[in-house]
């Protein structure tokens, strides 16, 4: 695991916590006619605070795609995960808000969590898998799962509903990633040539898209606590099956490794939690007579 790969990973996880803050500060403001449509996104591009948190997040991917390039998915994913950590330094400085016993523990839980699981999995790269039937099986779960998760959010109660979408768009975006490596690989076998010829490219177009969708529905519905825990822990999860799943990312497999690796995950999904409830992530309120976040105070979903 190389200085740069870290650098790159934790400069992408920068840009997308501070993205996702002001994508949210906008979107709570958006109608819900607009819920899950591509209208949502035509509203949402007159709003400077979304062109800007699309901006930051334009350039987390990049340094993301640079990270991949450079080194595992496996490694990666999980430092892409602490882009949570940022979303709640930008919120405290807006809201005053201090961090207390529970953001140090979040942010405890999930420092060690990302220590913990790459020290213990030692991630390496390897020969990717070449049977077709395991490289579309593993896409079609991640991308089945994704696709019941968001059909089941328009069915939902609003209090779970942000929560679903998120999870449906982090395992998006983790298969993202994934197939963001491969196009890389094969821009850096054939050039560009190969590059334009290959499936990838336009399936991690499409996912962008399909994601961000997703996210600023979620992010349209309620606050941010309510939806960013959701997307920041699935990301990391699917990225990592894939991979192990197809890339050939190579972890130890011994029984302490396999038990560091699981305690590992576990802190970081439990540090997430943790950090995505703290008072400080903004709260949704001020926008102003919004159906959706009414309901979900009444019902006791918000904070």
């Amino acid at each position: 695991m190389s200085l740069l790969v870290v650098l790159l990973s934790v400069g992408a996880a920068a840009c997308l916590g501070f993205g996702f803050v002001l994508q949210q500060d906008a979107a709570r403001r958006a109608p819900m006619s607009d819920f899950l449509s591509p209208r949502l996104l035509l509203d949402l591009m007159k709003v400077r605070s979304w062109l800007a948190g699309i901006a930051f997040m334009v350039c987390g991917m990049v340094l993301g795609a640079l990270a991949l390039g450079q080194g595992e998915l496996s490694v990666v994913e999980p430092l892409l995960a602490t882009n949570l950590l940022f979303a709640l330094g930008l919120s405290r400085a807006l809201t005053g808000q201090p961090l207390g016993r529970q953001g140090w523990g979040g942010l405890a839980l999930l420092s060690c969590g990302v220590a913990a699981f790459l020290l213990a999995g030692q991630p390496t790269g390897g020969q990717a898998e070449t049977d077709p039937l395991r490289h579309w099986l593993i896409i079609g779960v991640v991308v089945g799962l994704a696709l019941v998760l968001a059909a089941s959010a328009r069915h939902a109660r609003p209090a779970v509903a942000p929560s679903l979408l998120a999870l449906a768009a982090g395992l998006l975006y983790g298969l993202q990633d994934a197939l963001t490596r491969e196009s890389g690989q094969l821009l850096a076998d054939g050039g560009w040539t190969a590059l334009v010829g290959g499936w990838q490219p336009y399936v991690v177009l499409s996912i962008g898209v399909t994601g961000l969708i997703l996210v600023q529905s979620a992010f349209e519905m309620a606050p941010l606590r309510m939806s960013l825990p959701a997307l920041t822990a699935a990301q990391p999860l699917a990225g990592i099956a894939c991979g192990i799943g197809f890339l050939g990312d190579q972890v130890r497999t011994d029984p302490a490794a396999l038990a560091g690796q699981a305690a590992g995950l576990a802190a970081i999904v439990a540090g997430i939690v943790l950090l995505g409830l703290h008072p400080a992530l903004p709260g949704g309120k001020g926008g102003g007579a919004h159906p959706a976040r009414d309901l979900l105070s009444t019902e006791g979903g918000g904070i």
